[in-house]
């Protein structure tokens, strides 16, 4: 029994770090995904038993209360529904989600904005912009700033979809658009499931790091711990979902079509699947644009 005892405080150790690496706080599929990528085989079930043991509590994923804000103010520039929930069936580059959030910080209660624009395939944030103001500038600015940092990945088919509130459908943002040449999409009236993959990156973040905010007196500290999760959620924050990758890793695995984690685990066939299938649909897409270009210039010889 001693020797059982001891290596359940050993394997605790290791799960109890990394429940805590970045300060943030993780389920036991992130204990398990973490350790994986620190080449360390532990399952679930084993997880699970030793956190019970010893007292230590996953997470519970709360209900986001910022859903939907600037709904009472519309105006009739609405764009349809072009995604219709095909959130992963074009790859990376493709389906580009956009949305705002708000919270407080410090013992004043002082409110601040978040918008974000999220790859809907490889989940990775592309663009994001705290504000102290709620006018329009700041949504233009995420725009901006995604097509200077990431120009070269956004496809020429790509589209942004938000919801209906008042910065999407001002004329600003529809202009802007229309500058850098991509379409509009919007979800329906009331329905946060047509936008369902950035509503839960806004509800993760705040169940992880929202316990911080009410510490911070600045807007540059609580920029600060914006800036490292975001970079901690793009490099290291792991997801079932992706293969047990974070965002830049599934991003680069799709691309190279290498896994990082083959000498640990097999390498999950269903997501396999879909990274080819969606690679076969661009390869025939782009037969099709060649074809099409060398039919026009025949014609024009």
């Amino acid at each position: 029994m001693k020797k059982k005892e001891k290596q359940d405080e050993k394997d605790f150790d290791l799960i109890l770090d990394a429940y805590k690496h970045k300060g943030i706080d993780k389920g036991r599929r992130g204990i398990r995904m973490r350790l994986l990528h620190k080449g360390i085989v532990m399952n679930e079930k084993k997880i699970s038993r030793l956190m019970k043991k010893y007292h230590l509590l996953c997470p519970i994923r709360k209900a986001n209360p910022y859903r939907r804000m600037m709904k009472a103010i519309r105006t009739s520039n609405y764009a349809e529904n072009l995604l219709d929930r095909h959130f992963e069936d074009y790859g990376p580059g493709y389906v580009l989600l956009t949305d705002i959030t708000y919270f407080y910080f410090s013992q004043k209660r002082t409110k601040t904005y978040l918008s974000v624009i999220k790859d809907a395939f490889a989940k990775q944030i592309l663009a994001y912009v705290l504000s102290l103001s709620m006018e329009e500038e700041f949504v233009l600015e995420t725009v901006n700033q995604l097509f200077e940092n990431h120009k070269e990945k956004i496809h020429t088919d790509a589209l942004i979809h938000s919801d209906q509130g008042a910065h999407y459908s001002s004329i600003q943002f529809i202009d802007l658009l229309e500058d850098k040449e991509i379409r509009r999409s919007m979800s329906r009236r009331g329905n946060c499931w047509d936008n369902a993959p950035q509503e839960s990156f806004f509800g993760h973040m705040k169940d992880e790091i929202g316990e911080n905010f009410k510490d911070i007196e600045t807007f540059e500290e609580l920029k600060e711990i914006i800036d490292d999760y975001i970079d901690y959620y793009n490099n290291e924050r792991y997801q079932y979902n992706l293969a047990k990758l974070s965002p830049n890793e599934f991003y680069e695995y799709y691309q190279t079509g290498n896994y990082p984690l083959k000498e640990y685990i097999k390498e999950p066939d269903k997501i396999k699947e879909k990274i080819k299938k969606v690679k076969d649909a661009r390869n025939q897409e782009s037969s099709k644009t060649q074809d099409t270009l060398s039919n026009n210039n025949s014609s024009s010889i």
